[in-house]
């Protein structure tokens, strides 16, 4: 009957209609998963950023000591007044502190050498001592026959040859080629700076205490 094939017709289509909103529905909800995943703000979950500093101030990105840092410990809470030891980090790495020696302090934060040195004084000398490691100015020194000779403040990185861009560059007096470069542990360097820009020798690198002297030429 013609009433009865219309009929069939549009329960089909509409049963047609139905799947299609479902399946859509289907997809967008599978979609809407991901997206909870992908932006999920749990501190170790996807898109989390790795490497962030811990409380105590030990993590990765914390500022880590390196060879030439002035240290300055206070050891207190014993029975006798130990006065504060400063020094230079040396160019193996280490401090000597009283009693206990060498300590390895480069590559470490104030609160490794903190503990490190903390654990070195008890049980074997103290029953208890309180630890308190800063850091003292982290400088270098250019000196001679530069532009702006004097004290620099090492912010990073450096080799003698930025340095001695960073102290105005040579005056037309210098002598390129004999560059002294003093450790803080007084072993000495002979550069050639001329050889360094023209890419033929390496360019040391400079660390906090250092010293740069650049000499002047005899003609």
């Amino acid at each position: 009957m013609p009433g009865m094939k219309l009929y069939c017709s549009l329960w089909v289509r509409g049963m047609s209609v139905c799947g299609l909103l479902l399946l859509g529905l289907l997809v967008a909800g599978c979609r809407s998963s991901s997206d909870e995943i992908m932006f999920s703000d749990m501190p170790n979950g996807p898109g989390a950023i790795n490497g962030t500093p811990s409380a105590n101030g030990n993590g990765p990105d914390a500022a880590r000591f390196h060879v030439g840092d002035t240290i300055v410990v206070t050891l207190s809470g014993v029975p006798v007044d130990i006065p504060p030891h400063q020094e230079p980090i040396k160019e193996d790495g280490t401090i000597t502190m009283p009693d206990i020696g060498k300590v390895q302090a480069a590559g470490k934060t104030a609160g490794e050498l903190q503990n490190a040195i903390h654990d070195l004084y008890v049980p074997r000398y103290y029953t208890h001592i309180t630890v308190t490691v800063n850091i003292g100015d982290r400088v270098y020194y250019v000196s001679g026959e530069v532009k702006t000779p004097g004290r620099l403040v090492y912010v990073g990185q450096t080799t003698v040859n930025q340095a001695i861009t960073s102290a105005g560059d040579f005056t037309d007096f210098a002598n390129h080629k004999n560059v002294t470069l003093i450790r803080v542990n007084g072993d000495r360097m002979k550069i050639n700076v001329d050889r360094v820009r023209n890419g033929r020798a390496e360019d040391p690198a400079v660390y906090p205490g250092d010293q740069i002297i650049v000499p002047r030429r005899i003609w």
